[in-house]
């Protein structure tokens, strides 16, 4: 029985496990955008998040803590570089799994998984939220007033110019 037995191995031995994980991470670094199965990109996530929050401290012991897990220098300098910049005010869930469907070969689930931060389809054409303060019956007249007052004010600046 599996009684609190909450780590998904991948069917893979122990060291085998670490370095895939290291790999992926790495690669999702580095290119923002991974495509790899359901599974995978689940335990991925439990990964790397910590990663990413301890990015957000840049100190020497930070960078050692990271490289240790990430095996790649050059991933560990786009990490303290780019990512931990633009996911500096977010307080976690710093990845999106995005499903696909199932793989012709195997019917194995895929997905995408990603750094929220970096889709340019969720974040460029992003308009920000307009909320409407609800009014009241009396705030019509308010507006109408306000504008009498600017035109008034508007007339009053314009009639001593012109003479």
């Amino acid at each position: 029985m599996r009684h609190g037995r909450k780590v998904n191995h991948l069917g893979r031995t122990h060291e085998h496990r670490l370095a895939l994980l290291s790999n992926m991470a790495t690669s999702l670094i580095m290119h923002k955008r991974i495509k790899t199965t359901v599974a995978k990109a689940k335990a991925l996530q439990q990964y790397v998040d910590p990663i990413i929050t301890r990015s957000k401290d840049d100190t020497t012991h930070s960078r050692r803590m990271v490289f240790k897990y990430l095996q790649n220098k050059f991933a560990v300098t786009e990490l303290f570089r780019e990512v931990s910049a633009k996911v500096a005010d977010r307080p976690g869930g710093y990845t999106r799994i995005i499903k696909l469907g199932n793989r012709l070969g195997d019917a194995a689930e895929m997905c995408y998984i990603e750094l929220v931060d970096f889709n340019d389809v969720y974040t460029k054409n992003a308009k920000p939220a307009v909320t409407k303060k609800a009014s009241r019956r009396s705030s019509g007249k308010k507006a109408a007033k306000k504008e009498v007052a600017e035109a008034e004010v508007v007339e009053a600046t314009e009639t001593p110019a012109a003479e």
